[in-house]
C-alpha cells in the first residue's frame, strides 16, 4: 500500500432497509455493510441477500455498485458458509477474538477479502498499534474503532498516525470508525487522511438510517 491523495473510501454500515440502499444510488459510496454479529442492526442472511440485490442495481462506486461487507464476531466456518451461500459478500469484517491464522484461513477458504476490526484504545489506554504486524498477509485492512463498537463515540484521533504508520509498514489499509458523522468527518480527513471511513449511527435519526445524512456524509468525504 502506498500513500495516496485519492478520496478516502466510504463504508456505510448497519443497513437494514432496501429503500435506504436505493436512495444511495449516485452517491460516492464504496462499501455497504450488513451486520450479522449480535446488534440492534443485525440482519438475517436472507435479508442481507435482498439488500445486496438492491445495492447491485445502484451506481455508487465510480459508477459501479458498491462492494458488500458482512460484519461478524467470532463466527464459525459453518456460520460463514451458510451466510455466504445466501449472500455472496465481497468482504468479511471480523470484530471478535479472531486470530491472524483464523483470518488467513477464512480468506483462503471462502475467497473473500478479510478485514480485522479492533479497538484503538481500552479505557483510555492505547491498545497498541504494533499488533497490526501480526495481521500482515492475513487481512487486507484494519478498522480501528471506539472500544465496544457501535457506541456513537469517537476515540482519541491523535492515536491515528501511529496506527497509520504501522498499517503502511505492513501493507494494510486503515479504516477509521467510531462516532463519525457528517459534522466531523471532514475534520478527520483533513487532519489524518485515513484510507477509509466507516459510519453507522452517525447517519441515523432515532435509530433509523437517514438518507439525507448518508448523502451529506458521503459528499463531505468526497469534498474533504
Amino acid at each position: 500500500m502506498t500513500e495516496s491523495k485519492a478520496r478516502p473510501l466510504v463504508k456505510i454500515c448497519g443497513l437494514r432497509e432496501e429503500a435506504t440502499v436505493r436512495d444511495m444510488d449516485g452517491l460516492p459510496v464504496d462499501y455497504v455493510g450488513f451486520v450479522f454479529a449480535p446488534s440492534k442492526r443485525r440482519v438475517t442472511p436472507e435479508q442481507a441477500g435482498r439488500l445486496r440485490a438492491a445495492a447491485m442495481r445502484t451506481s455508487m462506486r465510480d459508477g459501479n455498485p458498491p462492494w458488500t461487507v458482512g460484519v461478524f464476531a467470532d463466527p464459525t466456518p459453518e456460520e460463514l458458509e451458510r451466510t455466504l451461500a445466501a449472500v455472496p459478500l465481497d468482504v468479511v469484517q471480523l470484530h471478535g477474538r479472531e486470530t491472524p491464522a483464523y483470518c488467513r484461513e477464512i480468506g483462503r477458504r471462502f475467497g473473500v477479502e478479510v478485514w480485522r476490526a479492533m479497538a484503538a484504545e481500552e479505557e483510555g489506554v492505547p491498545a497498541g498499534p504494533e499488533r497490526l504486524a501480526e495481521y500482515e498477509g492475513a487481512v487486507s485492512a484494519v478498522l480501528i474503532d471506539t472500544a465496544g463498537g457501535g457506541t456513537g463515540r469517537t476515540f482519541r484521533w491523535e492515536l491515528i498516525p501511529a496506527y497509520a504508520a504501522q498499517a503502511r509498514r505492513h501493507g494494510l489499509r486503515l479504516f477509521v470508525a467510531g462516532g463519525l458523522s457528517p459534522d466531523n468527518v471532514g475534520e478527520l480527513i483533513s487532519s489524518y487522511r485515513p484510507d477509509g471511513v466507516d459510519v453507522s449511527s452517525g447517519v441515523e435519526t432515532d435509530g433509523t438510517k437517514d438518507s439525507g445524512k448518508i448523502a451529506a456524509f458521503a459528499e463531505r468525504v468526497n469534498l474533504a
